[in-house]
């Protein structure tokens, strides 16, 4: 009963001292969606991603009831770098829902428009706040409502200092009239936070929301996804738990008689709840300790010893990399190496394969190579009997001009087109989507069955797959080049991929390309088969990551390939329309159903 009480009392005591209303809260998992469009619709940068913003510490002159409550201390502001806009988690500041979904489109229309060069957080944001309002005049009642709002929520000046009141009167002359303070007056505590305004990028290490002049006030961002708040660190000497004072009673320790030696289950870890309570903690410690942990995390760092590797083909390939910071092409910095698996056996088609198999087999052979006579030629494999009969008719009639092409000539229909598959192997494809299958299974599986559909519709195609760790190591699976036959050995390779490290895929995408750009068909294919967004361990992580594979793939369509990726990841629609275009790419929503379902894609991308 007295936890019960004391929950209610803070739940109470809180509430009164945020001033909030969480009846009409809106939250930013809900609007992630809508909020990515309008953002790319004001010009934001599509490369971006819409993130949550942690909380920053700003130094306030406090109410009583808010340290009773102990809040206003820490906020969360929008803000922008490179690789992400980050928005508050949640919005309940105003009396109703539409207002607080206003404060996410202002603040989206706000992060899509260019920052102004060389200038000061305070007057930065005054001209930001102008340019939105001359580029978008149907923003102007949106951004007075809220304002209107802002400043009955603002401190009164009259309960600060002299230096604080001046401070906060200059803030709100540039709320209301954007641009017409120059210069924000100092004071000993930090301002009281702008709910309209962008804020600088929050580096590592800063703890405070104190805002000057000289710090770099970026903008922009625009994907639709949710990611974990980043967490502030520090380093600490290990803790040594052999030494510390007793804070119980000795008299509560069990006796052997009252000891009952039960085991504890499994999955009664505390584990489970460690998200969680890392994301209730402001600060998260590191320390080195040379004891050996009761529960390990699973890493995939070190490459395998040689004896154990696979066969590589050749000293290995330099490409280059895209660097989007420098708007420039790094050259030769990633060396591809291609394998041949060792190990790979030649295997049958797995008996759980060879019912689907036929179906598709069936489907696809009707767009085999068909014989077509072509009549009326000058020259062919054997005469035209209509074209010689007419002649012998024209001859007898003394009809002018007879007509000499007397041969008719026997020509297959192609389909005129080239196909390679790529498919990504790295260590997340080794997730389990349900009590018996992982992701590399259905792959292994899909890879099969479209493999068994092309060799019916004998379309040429390729197959290879790609894992890397780090730029010197990107590895390319070879499971099947355009000139091999479709036999057990390639059924052997498919079924010896395993998962493993980090997904360079840009570096794949241009090794892919330059394989297509050697084949003569009119039509060539490059189908990539991903479970999630491009990463490794080094820099190729975030932007960085997705540019480089936006240029890989201008680079394929440039060559006049048509790049397209089918992929299981839930957050694609986040990255996989800025990189491969809006109706270049699919989601399959069931994982379980993507080796039937990739034959189909093919049948409907080539037709």
């Amino acid at each position: 009963m007295e936890e019960w009480v004391g929950y209610k009392w803070h739940e109470y005591i809180t509430r009164q001292a945020l001033g909030e209303f969480p009846e009409h809260a809106v939250y930013l998992k809900d609007e992630a969606r809508s909020l990515g469009i309008v953002f790319r619709a004001f010009g934001g940068d599509p490369a971006l991603s819409l993130v949550t913003a942690e909380p920053r510490h700003f130094r306030l002159r406090r109410k009583f009831l808010h340290k009773l409550a102990g809040t206003h201390r820490k906020f969360e502001l929008a803000w922008r770098d490179d690789q992400n806009l980050r928005l508050p988690e949640r919005v309940a500041r105003f009396p109703s829902r539409q207002l607080n979904r206003d404060l996410y489109i202002w603040l989206a229309a706000l992060a899509a428009t260019p920052a102004p060069a060389e200038t000061d957080w305070f007057t930065g944001n005054q001209a930001l706040v102008q340019d939105v309002l001359a580029r978008w005049p149907g923003l102007e009642n949106v951004y007075q409502r809220l304002v209107k709002h802002v400043l009955y929520w603002r401190p009164d000046p009259d309960s600060l200092t002299d230096a604080e009141a001046i401070r906060e009167q200059a803030i709100c002359q540039a709320l209301i009239h954007p641009g017409s303070v120059p210069v924000l007056p100092s004071a000993d505590t930090d301002p009281w936070p702008v709910i309209l305004w962008l804020y600088p990028a929050l580096e590592q290490g800063t703890t405070s929301g104190q805002v000057t002049g000289d710090e770099d006030t970026q903008s922009s961002p625009g994907g639709l996804t949710k990611k974990n708040k980043r967490k502030q660190a520090e380093r600490v000497e290990a803790f040594d738990r052999d030494q510390g004072l007793m804070i119980f009673r000795l008299e509560s320790l069990f006796s052997w008689t009252e000891f009952i030696p039960v085991d504890r289950a499994g999955d009664d870890t505390d584990e489970e709840d460690a998200e969680a309570v890392a994301n209730d903690m402001d600060m998260i410690s590191v320390s080195n300790d040379r004891k050996e942990a009761s529960s390990a995390i699973k890493f995939d760092l070190d490459l395998p010893s040689e004896e154990h590797d696979d066969l590589h083909l050749g000293p290995g390939i330099h490409l280059p990399e895209w660097d989007w910071r420098s708007q420039s092409y790094r050259e030769a910095f990633c060396c591809l190496q291609p394998l041949l698996a060792k190990d790979a056996v030649p295997a049958e088609l797995p008996e759980v394969l060879r019912r689907p198999a036929k179906r598709l087999q069936r489907q696809f052979s009707a767009l085999k190579p068909l014989k077509q006579w072509q009549k009326r030629q000058m020259d062919g494999d054997e005469l035209d009997l209509d074209a010689c009969l007419e002649r012998e008719v024209q001859h007898r009639r003394g009809q002018g001009v007879i007509d000499q092409k007397l041969f008719r000539r026997c020509q297959q229909s192609q389909r005129d087109l080239a196909c390679l598959v790529l498919a990504d192997i790295s260590l997340s494809t080794e997730t389990y989507i349900n009590n018996h299958q992982r992701v590399i299974d259905v792959a292994r599986d899909g890879l099969q069955l479209l493999s068994e559909a092309l060799q019916a519709s004998r379309d040429p195609f390729a197959l290879f797959a790609f894992s890397s760790r780090r730029r010197d190591h990107v590895r390319f699976h070879h499971l099947k080049s355009f000139d091999e036959p479709y036999t057990n050995t390639i059924r052997g390779r498919i079924q010896a991929l395993e998962p493993g490290f980090y997904t360079r895929m840009g570096a794949a995408i241009r090794q892919a390309t330059k394989l297509l750009e050697t084949r003569h068909e009119h039509q060539k294919i490059l189908l990539l088969l991903t479970d999630g967004k491009p990463n490794d361990l080094d820099i190729y992580e975030g932007r960085y990551g997705v540019e480089d594979t936006r240029m890989a793939v201008q680079e394929a369509q440039k060559a006049g390939l048509t790049p397209f990726c089918v992929t299981i990841d839930d957050e694609a629609s986040e990255y996989l329309p800025y990189v491969f275009g809006s109706s270049n790419f699919v989601v399959i929503r069931d994982p379980a159903q993507l080796p039937v379902q990739l034959p189909k894609l093919y049948l409907n991308l080539t037709q």
